[in-house]
């Protein structure tokens, strides 16, 4: 028997499944007592919302804030510039992964420091940073490290496997950040622009990659502190709406609480191994600016000081003032959760995919993107 890929997500995605799961949903919210604004964290999440057209099936009484889980997104214009600065170097060779080649800094996107001579490389895997050090002996290898608890471990097998192997040319930019903090600071910010929407965050969708790594105990703190309930739930369209169902039911069963609906990759504990990994090598910064969020303490990993003469940070002369954003786009009202892209007066006029203005429109996980790609859905809906 010859098990494919699509073995282990067809069921995921089966459109039955799905209208049942709305057809529960749709009958239990009928007993709620309020209506419920719910956060899914994570950009992968706000893509399958918007692919599956799965607003079509909530209740009007069901809501999604879209929140900031996008890795590229949430980077701010003055590490985008250290990355354009670093690349810029004639004995560097710069890499990273995702759409960071693409996202614009106030010098330009690294894209564009491609065109001006730059050796700039998109890598699949932080390991294949590896290979071009080697292939590379007389250049240094900037890798300029970004996304949530899902890639940390990886940048941080890289330096391990780099020092195992002698490797002498790699050096590294962290930008690593964490999920709770910023999930706290949403609900905590005394920001009276950011509170006075963020009291309507009622629950979250816990992102599932980031979960494998951390484990569902880092959201324990939501509900008893905040009394806001949490569900882990996959990047599926089956998944995202059986995490609904998740939350909806607590509401109705007056329970708060942390639930796993991807119980199948997700448990309390998660990744012992990469947390350990991590351990090694990154310690927590005490700020780290958030485009849209501002500074938000100890949100973000940073090479221990034993590993200084590998830190790209301290071994060139980056500047440290920070980049407002181009005043017509919203990205950081966005990312707070505050506005759709849709309220933004140059989405898909003057900021496209082809031309992006902000990061939400960069990214292929940003919120902006999702509404681009999918927007027939949404106009169905509204």
């Amino acid at each position: 028997m010859v098990v494919e890929l699509k073995d282990f997500y067809e069921k995921f995605r089966d459109p039955k499944a799905i209208k049942a799961l709305s057809k529960a949903i749709n009958q239990e919210a009928q007993k709620l007592d309020h209506p419920i604004n719910i956060m899914e964290v994570c950009g992968g999440h706000t893509h399958t919302i918007m692919k599956y057209g799965l607003l079509q099936l909530l209740p009007k009484n069901i809501r999604f804030i879209h929140g900031p889980g996008c890795p590229v997104c949430i980077m701010p214009k003055e590490r985008i510039d250290h990355a354009y600065i670093l690349a810029m170097q004639e004995d560097v060779i710069l890499c990273t992964l995702g759409d960071m080649i693409k996202v614009p800094g106030s010098r330009g996107s690294l894209q564009d420091a491609r065109s001006k001579g730059a050796d700039v490389r998109f890598v699949y895997s932080p390991l294949d940073v590896l290979k071009i050090a080697k292939e590379n002996p007389t250049k240094k290898i900037i890798f300029f490290a970004i996304g949530f608890e899902t890639t940390t471990p990886m940048t941080a097998a890289l330096i391990e496997n780099a020092l195992k192997q002698n490797i002498k040319n790699i050096f590294y930019h962290i930008n690593h950040v964490t999920v709770p903090e910023v999930m706290r600071e949403l609900i905590d910010s005394r920001d009276e622009h950011i509170d006075s929407y963020n009291n309507q965050i009622d629950a979250f969708l816990g992102p599932s990659h980031v979960s494998v790594i951390t484990g569902s105990k880092i959201y324990e703190e939501f509900p008893t502190k905040y009394k806001r309930p949490v569900v882990v739930a996959g990047f599926e369209p089956v998944d995202v709406m059986e995490g609904v169902l998740m939350i909806i039911r607590q509401f109705l069963e007056d329970r708060c609480e942390v639930e796993i609906q991807y119980k199948r990759s997700v448990n309390r504990d998660g990744n012992l191994n990469a947390q350990k990994l991590i351990e090694k090598y990154f310690e927590k910064r005490e700020l780290f600016k958030w485009r849209g969020l501002g500074n938000i303490p100890k949100s973000a990993w940073r090479l221990k000081d034993e590993y200084e003469h590998l830190d790209a940070e301290k071994l060139y002369s980056l500047p440290k003032e920070e980049i407002e954003d181009h005043k017509l786009c919203i990205c950081g009202d966005i990312l707070r959760g505050m506005a759709k892209p849709t309220e933004c007066q140059v989405f898909g006029t003057a900021c496209t995919p082809q031309k992006p203005l902000g990061s939400c429109m960069v990214s292929s996980e940003g919120a902006c993107a999702a509404y681009y790609k999918y927007g027939n859905l949404l106009q169905e809906v509204q």
